[in-house]
């Protein structure tokens, strides 16, 4: 039994990346490829969340060639909510969109591994700080690095003007404020 996702109704489930179309749709018959004028509208943003994926996964591959085997996606988004003042457990679970608890098991985690220390505020001793460590510093400085050479690598695949045509694009259609950190509050409150 496939574990794939699949839209309702559509009679496809993607595999190895490409959707089979539906019999009743109409194909080009050179490529078997459904027209281009008319994907379904579902494939938009399984694409879009596609392309995020292969940029994250190929980011954390190098990061563990780099020397950051543990960092994990969430953990990058945690890391920039922490950003380079620091925070408490609450503001972070407010700047995520996840509890105060579920903040502080991910920052358990990020302190066992060595990401993140935890402090005292110099102004308030009551106040507890977590900052970024070296090392967390160092993958997020890798990080984006990376996402520049990856970034370089995609403008070598389409063609840099239709790079920035596309980047252009999707600045048209996303709200101006692109890096919302709640996102894996936003992923966690569809269960």
């Amino acid at each position: 039994m496939s574990t794939e996702p699949r839209h309702p109704g559509s009679g496809t489930a993607p595999t190895s990346g490409r959707a089979k179309p539906s019999p009743d749709v109409e194909t080009s018959p050179s490529t078997g490829d459904r027209a281009a004028a008319d994907p379904p509208g579902f494939e938009l943003p399984l694409r879009l969340f596609l392309a995020f994926r292969v940029l994250i996964d190929e980011l954390h591959a190098e990061l563990a060639r780099q020397g950051h085997p543990d960092v994990r996606p969430m953990h990058g988004f945690v890391m920039q909510a922490i950003g380079t003042r620091g925070t408490t457990a609450a503001e972070l679970g407010r700047r995520l969109g996840v509890s105060k608890q579920a903040a502080g098991k991910t920052i358990d985690t990020l302190e066992r591994i060595g990401y993140v220390e935890r402090g005292t505020d110099a102004n308030d001793a009551r106040r507890k700080i977590v900052r970024l460590t070296e090392r967390g510093v160092d993958s997020l400085v890798r990080s984006a690095h990376i996402f520049d050479n990856l970034r370089a690598r995609w403008a070598d695949t389409l063609g840099e003007d239709r790079l920035r045509a596309l980047e252009s694009d999707l600045r048209l259609v996303t709200p101006p404020d692109f890096f919302h950190l709640d996102v894996p509050g936003w992923f966690g409150g569809y269960q």
